[in-house]
């Protein structure tokens, strides 16, 4: 494949909402080109394989699929649903909220009404507080017009939301100290700070796989396929192992990006999918407002995660068509983030990836757990990719073995039989979200909402040079459906909002 000498649109990046801005601009009539660094596409829904059996980095569930809901749109439009398999999740319990010494386990089930009714079996006097919890997760979530694909209306609709904290609301809905923890076990899907995250993000996070949750069929990789099939189908070009080093600038617009394999690619609009830290520096910070780059550059990044990836033994641990969050005890649900080496983990999220072929036995199971960046600060300097492979010495490897196989222990409290099932394991840590992402510091979900600081770590898609867009989860919120927002709110600012939210829905007219 040649370049084009010129594109209308340039996408650095190949993320999530980097393929989605460039297939809703190429159906514009646009020439784009999509530049990606690594030997995959597809950022977070990037798969490895490994003992001839798929695992996921960053895809474990995805939400709110079922046909009408805001996802599923969203998808019908880009035309990708067909190129998907999904297989629905447990309708009755698609994640479970459980704690050592307690052996029973609390279902989060699909439908709000269902919800409802399954918390009611272990909560009966309950009622009020779990239907209040309920409906208040759906009214905030209504306040973000994209997220319903509300025309005519700004991001959000009420700034009063972003101030409002996730622990006391929900702990607001009921004095039961065990339910209130169930309601809030879920919280490693954005890294649930008791005294910083707002409420809206719970919400945002968790409403749509109430809604509705489905596992994707041999993983995240089949989504970014048909992305990409997509692109090219519209005409556009992309391209991997093309790691941008740099944005050209000239009489206050970006001209072009040169590469580190030498090649330079001319454009009119510049989007990039990195994050906005890195996006900077690339830039050149003197091209930016001092205020501007200040701001950025003290956003925190949330919490990094180390992950364990299991090959099981044929036959030997039952698929779980649902996801295991699994606290010490329930004051843990909001305090695991602050661990001590001593009591590391204090919880963890547990999930099996599924194939065609998956029946009665599950093939893989990914577990992930937080870790703080600066537990890696040894080996910081070493950068380790399929594309520059870089061994970071014994000293890690044994790092990493002696992680896992405290997680080990952990999990066998509650799967007792789990160590005679593994035929081998992997890990990744901070370091390998930070180098194949490009995460700051790793981090799993990009920039720390912050109910104390509420507009502080959201940014606009448009930046102060003119010809330059930002995209991903940095600028609103992370996941499927955050960060497929944050591309329609990126090509938003290029063709109008609701331009494009007229084409959305005239998509799925016959749907709704």
């Amino acid at each position: 494949m040649k370049y084009k000498e010129h594109y209308d649109v340039v996408i650095v990046g190949s993320g999530l909402a980097g393929l989605v801005s460039a297939i809703i601009l190429a159906k514009e009539g646009m020439q784009v080109c999509v530049l990606e660094k690594n030997n995959q596409f597809g950022g977070n829904l990037q798969t490895f394989v490994r003992n001839k059996t798929i695992f996921d980095t960053g895809v474990h569930y995805i939400g709110g699929l079922s046909e009408g809901q805001n996802l599923h749109q969203y998808f019908k439009y880009l035309d990708i649903l067909q190129g998907i398999k999904l297989h629905k999740m447990d309708e009755d319990g698609f994640d479970i909220i459980s704690f050592d010494g307690d052996p029973k386990e609390y279902r989060h089930a699909q439908g709000h009404d269902n919800f409802v009714e399954n918390l009611l079996e272990d909560f009966p006097e309950e009622e009020k507080g779990i239907k209040m919890y309920s409906k208040q997760l759906q009214e905030t979530c209504k306040k973000f017009p994209l997220y319903s694909l509300e025309k005519g209306k700004p991001y959000y609709d009420d700034a009063e939301i972003f101030e409002l904290p996730a622990k006391d609301y929900i702990n607001s809905f009921t004095n039961n100290k065990k339910l209130q923890a169930v309601l809030a076990g879920t919280n490693y899907l954005y890294a649930g700070d008791k005294n910083r995250t707002p409420f809206y993000v719970h919400a945002l996070s968790t409403n749509s796989y109430i809604q509705s949750a489905y596992r994707v069929v041999n993983g995240g990789s089949q989504l970014t396929k048909t992305l990409l099939k997509r692109v090219r189908e519209h005409g556009g070009d992309a391209f991997k192992r093309h790691e941008v080093s740099k944005f050209n600038y000239e009489d206050g617009k970006i001209t072009s990006v040169s590469t580190t394999n030498g090649v330079e690619v001319k454009g009119d609009l510049f989007i990039s999918n990195i994050e906005p830290k890195l996006t900077i520096k690339m830039v050149g910070e003197d091209k930016f407002k001092k205020s501007y780059t200040n701001r950025i550059e003290k956003i925190e990044s949330t919490i990094a995660a180390f992950s364990l990836y299991i090959v099981l033994k044929p036959n030997s641990f039952k698929y779980q068509n649902k996801n295991f969050y699994h606290f010490k005890d329930e004051t843990k649900i909001w305090d695991s983030l602050h661990y001590s080496q001593e009591s590391w983990p204090e919880g963890y999220m547990l999930s099996m990836g599924i194939k065609d072929n998956t029946a009665e036995y599950g093939e893989t199971i990914s577990v992930m757990t937080y870790m703080n960046y600066d537990e890696l600060l040894p080996w910081e300097d070493t950068h380790n990719t399929i594309v520059n492979k870089n061994e970071r010495g014994q000293t890690y490897e044994q790092f990493k073995k002696e992680k896992a196989e405290i997680l080990i222990d952990e999990i066998e409290k509650k799967f007792p039989n789990i160590r005679d099932c593994i035929e081998a394991y992997y890990t990744s840590t901070p370091l390998s979200y930070r180098d194949y992402i490009g995460s700051d510091r790793g981090a799993m979900y990009a920039y720390v909402k912050d109910v104390n600081k509420p507009l502080h770590s959201l940014l606009s898609p448009r930046t102060k040079i003119k010809n330059l867009f930002l995209t991903g989860q940095s600028l609103n919120m992370h996941g499927i459906l955050g960060v497929t927002i944050s591309a329609i709110n990126t090509c938003s600012e290029i063709l109008g909002k609701d331009y494009l939210l007229d084409k959305i829905l005239e998509s799925n007219k016959h749907e709704v």
